[in-house]
Parts: C-alpha cells; structure tokens; sequence
C-alpha cells in the first residue's frame, strides 16, 4: 500500500489530461454540427457557394478532431463525437443528391461506415424537405429524381442487415427511412393527380367554342 497514492496522483493526472481533450472534443462536436445545420440551409435555400465553403471548413474540423483524438479512441467513438460526424455525414450527401452530384465516399469524408450509412439515412428527411418544398410549386420532374433516390437509399439500408453493435442503431433509422419514403410518396401521386387534373380542365376549357 506504500505507492498508492503515488498511482492516485498518476490517475488524476491522466484524468485531467483526458478531461481537457474531452472538452476541446465537445466544442469541436459542436462546432461541427454547426456547421452542418448552416450547410444544409444553405443548400435549401440554393446557395451553393456558401454550401461548399462551410463544407470545406467542416471537412477541416474534420481532420482536425481526428487528429486531436488519434491516441484516444474512447473520446472519438463517443457518442457526442460521431453524433457530429453523422451530421457531416447529411450534410455532404444531402448536397450532392439535390445537386444532382456523385455520393461522396465515406473514405473522402474520412467516415467510418456506421457513421456515414447513419448520416445517409437522415438525408432522407432533407430530401423529403426538398420535394415538399418543389411541390408547392406543382409536380415536377425533379421532384421524381429525388423521390427516386430516396427509394435507392432505402434499398440498400434494409440489406445492412447486421447487430446494432456493428452498425451503432442503423436498423431502427431504416425503419423511420421507410415511413418517410411511403409518405412522400404519397404527396408526390396527390401531386400528380392534381397537375393532370388541372391539366385536363385547362383542355377541356380550350376546347369550349369560343362566343
């Protein structure tokens, strides 16, 4: 019992020095997260050279936090961390689906897999978002694409069929993916309906003789 509190002081040390890089982490997570919220406004709102500079400033966190966190897996598989790499995650890929863009790889966005197929199935209520807003200006093909990606997307979260253990809760984000592809969906034929009714009115209007 002679060294014990020689190992209690080695212990608080070590865990004031964790405790420090765990804050500096939190602030990082935040500010990313940051940036992925101003980046998918961004991107809503069609301003898409804003959208790149605040990715390009993610992207740098990014790196920077893994860095930071190299010699401490324990902080960087903490929730907080990859909660903000996940919201990188949506933010990438949600600009490059409305923009009609290649997926970025989870490798460029030096992602773990979880991470990214988690952050791919939020895309989906950014995408649903998108398509609501194209159609309170009527069906359009547009509208269609990005129903179609969603539909890809789902089709291939169902088959990461694995324990939550490995994919970190992916099965349950699949199974909400679902109900929000079959409602927009279901806007998007209302939609549809609509315009080939207005349409039919319209020629049927033309048609009249004129008095």
């Amino acid at each position: 019992m002679k060294n014990i509190t020689d190992i209690a002081a080695a212990a608080r040390e070590e865990f004031d020095k964790l405790t420090k890089i765990r804050d500096n982490a939190l602030l990082q997570s935040r500010q990313l997260t940051r940036y992925a919220a101003h980046c998918i406004r961004a991107i809503h709102r069609n301003e898409y050279e804003l959208a790149d500079q605040i990715l390009e400033d993610a992207n740098n966190l990014v790196i920077e936090i893994k860095k930071d966190l190299a010699q401490y897996p324990q902080l960087y598989f903490a929730g907080y961390t990859q909660d903000a790499m996940k919201e990188y995650a949506e933010a990438c890929i949600t600009s490059a689906l409305i923009r009609n863009q290649s997926l970025p790889a989870p490798d460029q966005l030096g992602l773990e897999y979880a991470t990214y197929l988690k952050g791919l199935a939020e895309t989906i209520g950014e995408l649903r978002r998108r398509i609501l807003d194209i159609l309170r200006k009527g069906y359009s093909d547009e509208a269609e694409r990005l129903l179609d990606c969603m539909d890809e997307i789902y089709t291939i979260l169902v088959t990461i069929d694995y324990p939550d253990a490995i994919t970190n809760g992916l099965r349950r984000q699949t199974d909400l993916v679902r109900g929000i592809l079959e409602r927009t969906r279901g806007d998007l034929t209302m939609s549809l309906r609509e315009q080939e009714l207005q349409d039919s009115i319209r020629s049927y209007i033309e048609r009249l003789p004129k008095n």
